[in-house]
This record gives structure tokens, C-alpha cells and sequence, in this order.
């Protein structure tokens, strides 16, 4: 099956709202447990910066385990960050997490966005909302610092949609309708690991893996040297 994009931003309001309000507890904690298994030599402080930050609950969960960070955490939808500015609030979380508006690929940085070699980037279920996937993986060479530390998970594109009409009743069928219908297309849109494979060797990122970790989801992680 051919990749169908989506559109790169989730910037109304029923959407982020309804994106911020559903219980992503149990794949938003496995995404730091697999993050802290596959970095395992992650110094205890540093500054990361998290690509795609949406609602800020991957940030928020990456600063309660790991208390000696700083977290950036950018997006480019105005509509996901109130949310995730909310939720900082309600955590206390703001003397440690940052939540920056920035769509990608970043512009000109001004003194308000910036730009340092952050010791490690990640980012979760971005590259599938880029039209141009080489946009993730540049700016993951510009931002890290030299031996810099990067962890990407993204959803997996199934065989059909017959796969991925299963796959969304398998998992989603029980969230609201907006996001079964969002759930449905990012896996349309989403790449297979070949073609994940393949951006990375154009991106002169060999250094990092690729690695399916379920029927839905790939990982990409590794040290830069």
C-alpha cells in the first residue's frame, strides 16, 4: 500500500482537545520505559529537546523520571500547546519543561527558540505527519550535540487498509470517533521500515537503528558519534 499523507499539524480545537484529553498513560509510559532501556548509558542530566511535543505528556512524563533534565519541548500547533501548558500547570513543571510553538523545518531562531546541541532529542509519532520525512532527521543533526543521544517511535504503515481498519478497532475502539478517524489515517500515512531504513542513510544517520517493536510501531535510537 502506497503512503497517504495526512495533514502535518493537528491545529483545531476539537482535535487537540480531544487528543489531550484521552488516556495515552500506558503507550505514553512505554515510550520512556523502551527510551530508558535503549539509551541505557543516558548521563542523569542534560538538556533534551522532544521534536512534536503535541499536549506536552511525553515531556512531562521524560521530567518526572528523569529530575535532572530540562526538557524543550517544541510543536507547531498553537491549539496542542494550550493544553500542554495546562497540563505543565497542573503538574508544577514549568521551572523544568519548556513548551516552545515551532513548526518544522525551524526557521531563522531568534533569541526566544534556541538553538543548542542538545545531549538528547526525541520525538513520538512526528515523522508520520511530515509531508517530507528528511525534515525530522535534519534538524536531529542539527540540534544534537556532537555523541548526542536520539530516540524516535513512530507508527508503523500495515499491508492495506484492511490491516489498518483492524489495527484501529484492535486498539482505538473504544476512543472517540476523532480519533479512531485520526488513529485510521496516521497509518496510513505512517512509513515501513525500509523506507525509515533508507531515510537514514540519506540523512548519513547510520549510526542509528531501526527496529519494529510491534505490529503498530518502530523505534529508531542510538548514539551519534
Amino acid at each position: 500500500m502506497r503512503r497517504i499523507p495526512e495533514p502535518e499539524l493537528m491545529e483545531s480545537e476539537v482535535q487537540a482537545q480531544a487528543y489531550a484529553q484521552a488516556d495515552f498513560a500506558e503507550p505514553h509510559q512505554r515510550f520512556i520505559e523502551i527510551l530508558q532501556s535503549s539509551l541505557a548509558t543516558l548521563p542523569q542530566e542534560g538538556i533534551a529537546l522532544d521534536l512534536g511535543c503535541g499536549a506536552a505528556d511525553i515531556s512531562i512524563r521524560f521530567a518526572e523520571a528523569h529530575p535532572g533534565w530540562q526538557v524543550e519541548a517544541w510543536d507547531g500547533s498553537a491549539a496542542m500547546l494550550r493544553y500542554g501548558h495546562q497540563a505543565l500547570e497542573q503538574k508544577k513543571l514549568q521551572h523544568q519543561v519548556t513548551l516552545r510553538q515551532v513548526y518544522l523545518p525551524s526557521p531563522d531562531y531568534s533569541s526566544e527558540i534556541p538553538q543548542l546541541n542538545y545531549p538528547l532529542i526525541f520525538s513520538n509519532s512526528l515523522l508520520h505527519h511530515l509531508a517530507d520525512p528528511a525534515v525530522l532527521w535534519t534538524e536531529i543533526k542539527k540540534q544534537a550535540a556532537p555523541q548526542g543521544f536520539v530516540f524516535v517511535m513512530d507508527l508503523l504503515r500495515p499491508e492495506d487498509q484492511v490491516q489498518a481498519a483492524a489495527l484501529t478497532d484492535r486498539y482505538a475502539s473504544e476512543e472517540p470517533s476523532i480519533l479512531q478517524r485520526d488513529f485510521f489515517n496516521s497509518l496510513l500515512a505512517a512509513y515501513q521500515i525500509d523506507e525509515v531504513q533508507a531515510q537514514l542513510q540519506a540523512a548519513q544517520l547510520s549510526d542509528l537503528a531501526a527496529q519494529i517493536i510491534s505490529d503498530r510501531h518502530f523505534i529508531v535510537w542510538g548514539q551519534l558519534r
